[in-house]
Formats: C-alpha cells, sequence, structure tokens
C-alpha cells in the first residue's frame, strides 16, 4: 500500500511538473511572438508638393510607419502648408507646420509581402501656425459693405482623421507606392476676434468641420 501512495505521489508530482513547465514554454512562445522588431517606412507626397508648383496651396508633407506586430502598423506625419484664401470679399493666408499620429490595420495583404495591400486606420492631428486677415466683410450702415483688416496672429487647431488607402512595392525594390484618403473632422480651433480661421494648415479650407485629403506618396522600406 505504501508503495502504491509513494508511486502515485510521484506521478502526481511529475504531472504538476509537467503542465507547469508546459504552460512556461507556452508563455515564453507568446513573449517570443509579440518581440517587436525594429522596421520603417519613410515616404513623401510627391503629388501635392508637385501640384505646389502651379498653385497657391504650398503643401509638403511625409510620413514614417512602422509595423508593431502581425497587422498593426503605427504611423506618424509632419508637414508644412501655406495657402490663401479669396473668396466672398475674404482676403486671408495662412501657413505652419502641422503632425498627424495614429495608426492602421491591413485589411488586406499579399501573401509574398505582408507591406502590400490595403488599410484602414485612424489618427489626431493639430496646427500650429500664422493666419493674417488682409480683408473681411462687414456690413456697414445703411447695407453699405466695407472691410475689415486683422494683423498677424498665433493660432492653433486639433482634428480626427480616418486613412484608407493601399500600398505596392516597385518591382523587386525597396520603394512602395502609398495612396490614401484620408476624411477630416475639425474638433477644435482657436479664433481670432471670435473669426473662426479661413484656413487650418494640413486640415485645408475650415468653412465646414469636415474635409477631405488625398496624398501619393513613395515611401521607402529600410
Amino acid at each position: 500500500m505504501k508503495t502504491k501512495l509513494i508511486f502515485t505521489l510521484f506521478f502526481s508530482l511529475l504531472g504538476i511538473i509537467g503542465r507547469a513547465q508546459e504552460k512556461k514554454d507556452k508563455k515564453e512562445e507568446k513573449k517570443a511572438h509579440w518581440k517587436y522588431e525594429p522596421n520603417f517606412m519613410v515616404g513623401l507626397d510627391v503629388l501635392n508638393t508637385g501640384v505646389s508648383f502651379f498653385s497657391d496651396r504650398k503643401l509638403y508633407q511625409g510620413f514614417i510607419s512602422s509595423k508593431i506586430k502581425e497587422n498593426v502598423h503605427a504611423i506618424a506625419e509632419a508637414g508644412f502648408e501655406k495657402n490663401v484664401y479669396q473668396k466672398n470679399g475674404y482676403d486671408a493666408k495662412a501657413s505652419g507646420p502641422f503632425i498627424k499620429l495614429g495608426g492602421f490595420y491591413m485589411l488586406a495583404k499579399d501573401a509574398e509581402n505582408e507591406f502590400n495591400g490595403f488599410y484602414v486606420g485612424g489618427k489626431v492631428a493639430g496646427a500650429f501656425y500664422n493666419q493674417e486677415y488682409m480683408a473681411i466683410p462687414v456690413r456697414g450702415f445703411g447695407g453699405s459693405n466695407s472691410s475689415v483688416a486683422f494683423p498677424s496672429s498665433s493660432q492653433s487647431s486639433f482634428w480626427l482623421e480616418g486613412t484608407l488607402g493601399g500600398r505596392v512595392q516597385l518591382f523587386d525594390s525597396n520603394f512602395y507606392i502609398d495612396v490614401n484618403l484620408q476624411p477630416r473632422y475639425l474638433v477644435y480651433t482657436s479664433k481670432q476676434e471670435n473669426i473662426s480661421p479661413m484656413i487650418v494648415p494640413g486640415f485645408g479650407r475650415s468653412s465646414s468641420k469636415f474635409n477631405m485629403g488625398f496624398a501619393w506618396n513613395i515611401a521607402y522600406k529600410f
């Protein structure tokens, strides 16, 4: 009887130790699976840069992204915009830098290259810029029309931005074409003399809280 109890206890201990080791191995395997491997893709919006040479809107922007795990990528964008607004009696200009931070999820990707595919995501964005009103229409006495001007001032605006786009590798190189649409919603903006800004760098013309952006990038994967 004692021998039977000893064997039972012995094999029970072996079972407990075996299950503990199995759990430990699974945890270690899981940790190894979640390990981040440094990777970066850097891109420049060549479309808006090219258009800047032929229009009043000067927009220069680029991004850097990195795969965090599986289908999840982090992204940071930065740029500079200078633009004018001349419509309905308004004459205004604004210029300054902007930054966007967020991420995206690969909805579909190439089996041979996980960086090829379609993605969707979102970002929070902000701009810190200078604006100047050369003319703002006002209605004077007796219905007469006139305008007022305000000096240059520093302003800030913040918005939420969605991302819907795709990437494709150029031949067998490290270069990629990255094209995306950017629906935007203006969350907050400072005002000069209680007047909403006509232009927000990085957001666009802000007569409405909703706007749509577009980027056509050439990117390089390190």
